[in-house]
């Protein structure tokens, strides 16, 4: 296994120029890479897309569904007996009222139960162990030199700088998982001023 430094930035440009400091250090260019990592969920992991085959924010959802099919039959059913009582419907107008009722609830109460009550849109970073999207500068190191990359990747602007383990290849991180959680080179995790 080979020992990776990499950071992330927000262009091909700022990424480019990040890799010709590192040239100009004496890192050669069979040792550096970049490349684009797609956001969070888009990585086709699955033949029908996503990373996952099941979504953690979705887990409570039968607990919710249940509660609403109860509450949602049981409201319905007052409606169905009110238009009963009102109207001198049929009596199968308030089983219908009664069964729309638990259809109803069951799906407020399935999306009521779901992680941000249903709405879609990005995760707090606090909630996901996942690289952000962007350029993904990474340099092959050798323990010595690793310092000094994250060094000039923190001094060139880069983000997010971490350190793995992993596959080098024909001059690229062949093995590299988008999904797995980085580990932080926590020496370098701010930016200099």
């Amino acid at each position: 296994m080979s020992l990776i430094v990499a950071a992330r930035f927000t262009t091909f440009p700022q990424a480019e120029e990040a890799a010709q400091r590192l040239f100009k250090s004496g890192f050669v260019e069979e040792d550096v890479t970049l490349f684009f990592v797609n956001p969070g969920g888009q990585h086709a992991r699955y033949p029908i897309g996503g990373d996952t085959g099941t979504d953690a924010g979705a887990a409570d959802a039968p607990k919710g569904a249940g509660k609403g099919v109860t509450i949602g039959a049981v409201v319905g059913a007052v409606i169905g007996v009110a238009i009963f009582a009102l109207f001198k419907a049929p009596l199968l107008v308030s089983l219908i009222a009664a069964g729309v009722g638990a259809y109803v609830g069951s799906l407020v109460g399935a999306m009521s139960h779901t992680r941000d009550g249903g709405k879609l849109g990005r995760r707090r970073m606090g909630d996901r162990d996942t690289r952000d999207s962007g350029v993904l500068l990474a340099v092959h190191v050798s323990p010595d030199s690793q310092y000094d990359a994250a060094r000039l990747l923190r001094d060139a602007g880069g983000d997010s700088i971490e350190r793995a383990t992993g596959r080098w290849q024909q001059g690229r991180w062949a093995d590299f998982d988008p999904t797995r959680p980085p580990r932080p080179v926590t020496e370098f995790s701010e930016k200099r001023a």
